[in-house]
């Protein structure tokens, strides 16, 4: 079965939706009768197959209630984070062609928000009580809906990341959830946890996929190292996916306190959105066992790779070999390159995305000699045996001195100092070379701010790189300006020093 309704029908009492912070959750049964009452809604408000709702919604059960309503309706579902601000927004909402908003009355940005010719704008209550009003039961003109997600907007504006609607019954299976339901066997008898925000694409991807095939669904209303050992272990979780970044703040607790917590459920714990420094995931994998399982791919769905951790144990650094699409490596010139040699990495055989009202971007992501091959703007190579390693965005590359520079090895590096909390690497301007590079670090300890401290990293890093790609200053930052999904706003970072006259 790969649908909510189909797990309704067969067990409606069965937990769908589970909050760590003990507010009221779903049942399979809450879950089905709130997404056709949604459905409902959508058609009371002229709303129709193939357009748009949005969501501006902490993790809450009201998402799973969107969403599902959204599917089932045939419409675009695209969320918003609750980070940004109303400007933000607002750019969203219009790109998007977003008929209703769905949104949290505390988020601070909602009040200043614009009002849109027909846009529908409704708080978490007032959604809820529109719901109540409606009828049960499906509606008449059932179609298939699916995610339209936005870009994180670290190298820029977000983008709409718009694919096909499915055809068929909306209770058909869909490749996503067939993908994580073979790759991991994740089906009724599991429970998953997530612990990200459900405005970001994995967590909503897996979460809904988890519904479709039955799983219970636990969510923590916000990330907390601790908190997320408690979880797993309370609710006897057997899958979660996590970011690196989760990584380090679970293993800068204590042993004493992760040993106190039993975590023997776990089957499965995914990772991927950003990359994960080796002396980090080896001491996952040393902690957890061979359970941590990687993959890299996008929003986009246009391909993606998967390695488990006896494969990364042969292969370390490794995002794994393709699991959907065929991988290239290319040069600038759309020419594939051998095995060993760095490029940009494309997908061929994935899904054919766009970018919503921008043919330029949708263009730039294609291969100039192959333009049923497309990119995320990633640089890395295939080893002999087809094992994808990742070394930058492109568009971080930083180019000193005719030198070519990639700041992820460097950020990889700093963030195992144990006194560093995060850590962002990137090129300023320099007259001599063009650029220079420059580490952004967030220390575990303001008070290590100091002068003294960028020192001492500078030469840590020279123990370990060579000269040319290590930092020639270091500036500290109380926090850097990281998503919860794990990608860091490098853009930020970068315009406090290209703006500077």
């Amino acid at each position: 079965m790969t649908h909510p309704r189909l797990h309704a029908r067969a067990n409606p009492d069965k937990p769908a939706v589970v909050m760590t912070d003990g507010s009221p959750g779903l049942s399979y049964g809450e879950l089905e009768d709130r997404a056709n009452r949604g459905a409902h809604l959508l058609r009371e408000l002229g709303i129709g197959q193939g357009e748009t709702i949005a969501y501006w919604l902490p993790n809450c059960p009201e998402v799973f209630e969107v969403y599902w309503a959204g599917q089932r309706a045939g419409c675009y579902i695209t969320p918003i984070a609750t980070a940004l601000t109303a400007e933000e927004a607002d750019y969203i909402i219009g790109n998007s062609g977003a008929r209703l908003l769905v949104a949290d009355s505390a988020i601070p940005g909602l009040a200043a928000l614009p009002a849109r010719p027909g846009v529908t704008v409704m708080t978490r209550e007032e959604w809820r009580a529109a719901l109540d009003r409606q009828p049960q039961g499906q509606i008449a003109d059932e179609a298939p809906g699916f995610h339209m997600v936005y870009s994180s907007g670290t190298t820029g504006r977000p983008k709409g990341i718009r694919l096909p609607l499915p055809e068929g019954e909306v209770t058909a299976s869909h490749q996503l959830a067939e993908q994580i339901g073979g790759r991991y066997g994740l089906g009724p008898d599991d429970t998953y946890l997530s612990p990200a925000p459900l405005y970001h694409t994995a967590p909503l991807a897996y979460t809904t996929a988890a519904h479709r095939l039955g799983a219970t669904v636990v969510v923590m209303p916000k990330f907390d190292a601790e908190e997320a050992l408690k979880a797993i272990q309370d609710h006897r979780v057997t899958m979660t996916q996590m970011v690196p970044t989760m990584f380090v703040r679970m293993l800068k607790l204590s042993e004493t306190v992760r040993k106190s917590y039993d975590l023997s459920s776990l089957r499965h714990v995914v990772h991927a959105a950003a990359p994960c420094p080796v002396p980090v995931k080896h001491a996952m994998i040393e902690w957890l066992g061979p359970i941590v399982f990687e993959y890299y791919g996008g929003s986009e769905g246009n391909g993606s790779t998967a390695i488990t951790s006896e494969e990364w144990l042969r292969k370390p650094g490794s995002v794994g070999r393709a699991s959907w699409g065929t991988i290239h490596i290319c040069n600038d010139a759309g020419n594939e390159l051998s095995a060993g040699e760095q490029g940009i990495v494309y997908f061929e055989g994935g899904w054919d995305f766009k970018y919503l009202g921008d043919e330029e971007k949708t263009r730039d992501a294609r291969n100039p000699r192959h333009p049923t091959w497309s990119t995320l703007g990633d640089v890395g190579y295939l080893d002999e045996d087809g094992y994808l390693f990742l070394t930058d965005r492109k568009s971080y590359m930083i180019i000193s001195g005719g030198v070519n520079i990639y700041p992820q090895e460097v950020e990889n590096l700093l963030i195992t100092h144990p006194r560093v909390a995060d850590a962002a690497v990137i090129g300023v301007p320099n007259p001599d070379f063009g650029e220079e590079v420059k580490a952004v670090v967030q220390p575990l300890d303001p008070a290590d701010a100091t002068p003294a401290f960028a020192a001492e990293l500078i030469a840590f890093c020279k123990e370990h790189l060579s000269p040319i790609k290590c930092p020639r200053s270091v500036d500290f930052d109380p926090a850097l300006p990281r998503l919860d999904n794990g990608k860091l706003y490098k853009r930020l970072i970068k315009d406090r020093y290209w703006k500077k006259d």
